[in-house]
């Protein structure tokens, strides 16, 4: 779910960058760090995901009878 949340923000800010930069060439930098943070959420999305399923196989014990 992250990396199609990252996806479609490295959709928008990518077209959206591409059409200001051709405007104003100082919002090169501002964009890349945009593309930057987006890509950051998908890969930290990908790493939990990957915790997550690696855990997944450990879970005996986690319910014990309580009498």
């Amino acid at each position: 779910m992250s990396s199609l949340a990252a996806g479609l923000a490295i959709g928008i800010v990518g077209d959206a960058g591409v059409r200001a930069n051709a405007q104003q060439t100082k919002l090169f930098v501002g964009m890349i760090l945009i593309l930057i943070f987006a890509e950051a959420l998908g890969l930290y999305g990908l790493i939990i995901g990957l915790v997550v399923a690696s855990s997944a196989g450990n879970a005996t014990g986690l319910c014990t009878p309580y009498a």
